[in-house]
């Protein structure tokens, strides 16, 4: 047999397995991933925090400014979901009008949901929707302190891990490794910089917009704005989809939604197609349609946060593939821009 197909098949296998790992053992690789996000995140100001006080606490400094950061943003989505919720409840006998003349519709024109519905939705799926809920915030809470721990551990090691790395038989191979985590670095905080500002950008001209057309809760929606850009994609949809569906329940019409929709998803568009690519292209060039399977296969692999980890783990395994010659061709192949003249001339 060909000693190509042979490969070709060993790395099918391997890939598959490695898949397979990653989706069944996800509780062990989902915080270790994330743990090392932000590891490379932070490291510079761990480093330059060592470089005027103990280790030990400069680690420490390290971890609180980061949960510091964390519980902010969490805590901004939980006061907007909070607004949300406190305006259905307030308006609840309005939504119930808006009930019953959308139903009367509906039935008007021979579409009959009420039963459908009922027969699905009763006291008891209510109950399970909650205990859902209440499962999955205990889960990310256990989550976020297993990545916390892996960081602290992480960061302390750091120092010997280049070591060892030095130390390696194979000086190229080694000098690769460093290189690629040095890029990655870069790429990372710049990547969080750029959807920071996206993110911040995004937040205020839907804030803006709110207030214009007359949207309740415009603050509430700036956050959530704010706060769902760093989820690729699906976070956009998401701000883009509630704020519309809220539209219809505050006036009951079609007019104030169809503006929402349609102004959002310019927003969006224009954010995401020229204001993050403006910034990113020169070191961040990655295919869109590598960044969107990515952001849906990590989805599938670890839920909602691999939606969000998905960018990142693309970025490093593109960069670790950039520095040896046998894997060159697939950072090239999944960029998002042209090969230079010179280069492909040659």
């Amino acid at each position: 047999m060909d000693n190509s197909v042979i490969r070709i098949a060993a790395a099918l296998i391997i890939a598959f397995i490695t898949v397979g790992s990653l989706y069944f053992a996800s509780s062990v690789f989902e915080p270790v991933a994330f743990a090392l996000f932000a590891i490379i995140i932070v490291w510079p100001l761990q480093k330059a925090l060592e470089t005027r006080m103990p280790r030990g606490l400069a680690l420490l400094i390290t971890v609180v400014v980061t949960l510091g950061v964390v519980i902010k943003l969490a805590s901004m989505v939980a006061w907007g979901a909070g607004q949300i919720a406190q305006w259905v409840i307030d308006n609840f006998d309005r939504l119930q009008n808006h009930y019953v003349s959308g139903t009367k519709w509906l039935e008007e024109h021979d579409i009959f949901i009420v039963s459908t519905v009922a027969e699905h939705f009763n006291a008891s799926s209510l109950i399970s929707v909650f205990q859902e809920i209440a499962t999955r915030l205990n889960s990310l809470v256990g989550f976020s302190l297993l990545v916390f721990l892996f960081m602290a551990m992480g960061l302390l090691e750091t120092d010997e891990f280049k070591a060892n790395l030095e130390s390696l038989g194979s000086q190229t191979h080694s000098a690769r490794l460093m290189a690629a985590g040095v890029i990655i670095g870069k790429k990372f905080r710049q990547y969080m910089l750029v959807r920071t500002l996206a993110s911040i950008l995004t937040g205020l001209l839907v804030w803006v917009f709110s207030l214009v057309v007359g949207l309740e809760l415009a603050a509430a929606w700036g956050v959530i704005a704010y706060a769902l850009n760093y989820i690729p994609l699906i976070g956009t949809l998401v701000a883009t989809v509630l704020p519309t569906i809220f539209a219809f329940a505050q006036t009951g019409s079609w007019e104030l939604p169809a503006i929402v929709l349609s102004t959002l998803a310019i927003i969006q568009f224009l954010i995401g197609s020229y204001f993050e690519p403006l910034f990113t292209a020169k070191t961040l060039a990655i295919s869109p349609f590598v960044v969107m399977f990515a952001v849906f296969f990590w989805g599938f692999i670890w839920g909602l946060p691999g939606t969000f980890i998905g960018v990142p783990i693309l970025i490093a395994v593109l960069t670790i593939c950039e520095q040896y010659p046998s894997g060159r061709w697939v950072a090239t192949l999944l960029s998002g821009k042209a090969p230079d003249a010179k280069s492909s001339g040659a």
